[in-house]
C-alpha cells in the first residue's frame, strides 16, 4: 500500500482529498496535518465523513517526522505556506503533490507578479513538474515533486491543448470568460461568500485578469509548436457551490473549418479516458455544462467554429474540487507510482446535484 498525508485536511480540497484517498484500492491515509483544527476527526471537520480511520488532525511541527510515515504527502494549503512547507518536506518523503499556487508559474517575474506574497527558492521551483497528466504524463512517473494546475488552469489548458499543440496553431488572441461555483474561494469566510450575497448572483470577482490565466499562458509557451500572442480572462463567480465553466473565444490567422476542429479534438484526447470531448447539442441540455460533470474527474470540452465571427469557440467545464483539485491529485499520484490512471477514480457524474 501507498502511504498517504494530506497537509491542509480541514479545507474543501482537503476533505475531498480524504474522501477519495480512503476508496482508492492502493493507498492508505496516515496522517492528517492542519493548525487551526489540531485533534479533530475528520468526521467532525466534513460532514460527509462518517469514517473512523483512527486520525486525527496533526500539527506540523517537524516535516522530518513525516519521513517514516508516508510515501506522498499532498499540500492542500494556501500558496504561502505550500512554499513553506515544500522546502521542508521535498528531501524527506519520496513525493510532494501541491494542490497550491506556489510553484505552477515558472518564470520567475511572472510568478512575483501574479503571487508577490509567496517567497519561494527558484531551484525548488525548478524541480517541480507542473501540468494536467493527459499532457504531461510521462514526466510525472517518478517524480518526487508535482505542481498541479488550478481548477480554471486546468479547463483552460486542456482546451486549448488540441489547438496549439495538436494542430500546431498560433492563436494570436484568446479572450476567456469563466464562471466557477463558491466552493472555489475555500472554507475562509468573507463577506462576499455570505449567502445572501452570494445565492442568485454572477459576481464579476476578477473582470480584467485572472492568476490561472497566466499559468496557462505560462506553460503552453514552454510546450510549443503552437504560439499565444495573448491570453486575457475576465471570472465571475456564480452561485453553484460545485464546478466551473471556462469559454475561451480564440482568434487566429490560421485557416480551420468545424469539421478539421471536431476531428483533431477526437483525435487528441483518443486515449484519455478523462476528456469528453462532446458535441453542443448531443445531450437533453446544450453541454459542456458543469452538472454533467459533478463528483466525476471528467472535463467535457467541445470546440465549435464561428465563421461570422472568426472565431474558434471552446468550452471546458469540470468539477473544481475533483479534476480541478483532488481527483486530479489522485491522477497524478497514479502515474507518479506507475498505477492504472484511473485507479480510484471511476465514479460517474452525480446528476441532477
Amino acid at each position: 500500500m501507498i502511504r498517504v498525508g494530506i497537509i491542509g485536511a480541514s479545507g474543501f480540497a482537503g476533505g475531498e482529498l480524504i474522501r477519495l484517498v480512503t476508496q482508492h484500492p492502493e493507498l492508505e491515509l496516515t496522517f492528517l496535518g492542519g493548525s487551526s483544527n489540531v485533534g479533530r476527526r475528520p468526521a467532525e471537520l466534513h460532514p460527509g465523513l462518517r469514517l473512523d480511520l483512527g486520525l486525527s488532525i496533526e500539527a506540523v511541527t517537524d516535516a522530518a517526522d513525516l519521513s517514516g510515515r508516508c510515501d506522498v504527502v499532498f499540500l492542500a494549503t494556501p500558496a504561502p505556506a505550500s512554499a513553506a512547507l515544500a522546502a521542508k518536506l521535498a528531501d524527506q518523503v519520496p513525493c510532494v503533490i501541491d494542490l497550491s499556487g506556489a510553484f505552477r508559474i515558472r518564470t520567475p517575474e511572472l510568478h512575483e507578479r501574479w503571487y508577490p506574497q509567496v517567497e519561494r527558492q527558484t531551484e525548488l521551483a525548478d524541480r517541480f513538474v507542473y501540468g494536467v497528466p493527459e499532457l504531461i504524463g510521462d514526466q510525472l512517473v517518478g517524480a518526487p515533486l508535482i505542481s498541479l494546475p488550478g481548477c480554471y488552469a486546468t479547463a483552460i489548458t486542456l482546451g486549448l491543448a488540441p489547438l496549439t499543440l495538436g494542430l500546431g496553431l498560433n492563436l494570436k488572441t484568446v479572450l476567456v470568460d469563466g464562471k466557477s461555483g463558491s466552493s472555489g474561494g475555500g472554507i475562509q469566510l468573507r463577506t462576499a461568500d455570505l449567502h445572501p450575497l452570494r445565492a442568485g448572483a454572477i459576481a464579476p470577482y476578477a473582470p480584467v485578469g485572472h492568476r490561472h490565466a497566466a499559468e496557462v499562458g505560462d506553460f503552453l509557451e514552454r510546450s510549443k509548436p503552437g504560439k499565444i500572442g495573448s491570453l486575457t480572462m475576465s471570472a465571475y463567480g456564480v452561485s453553484h457551490v460545485r464546478g466551473l465553466l471556462a469559454s475561451s473565444y480564440v482568434f487566429t490567422d490560421d485557416k480551420v473549418d468545424a469539421r478539421e476542429l471536431q476531428r483533431a479534438y477526437l483525435r487528441f484526447y483518443k486515449n484519455h479516458r478523462f476528456v469528453r470531448v462532446r458535441r453542443n447539442t448531443e445531450t437533453l441540455i446544450p453541454v459542456p455544462d458543469p452538472q454533467a460533470v459533478l463528483g466525476s474527474n471528467y472535463c467535457d470540452v467541445t470546440v465549435l467554429h464561428d465563421p461570422e465571427g472568426e472565431r474558434i469557440v471552446v468550452l471546458a467545464a469540470l468539477d473544481n474540487m475533483v479534476k480541478g483539485a483532488a481527483g486530479q491529485g489522485i491522477q497524478a499520484l497514479n502515474l507518479r507510482f506507475s498505477l492504472p490512471e484511473e485507479t480510484g477514480l471511476t465514479m460517474e457524474p452525480v446528476m441532477p446535484a
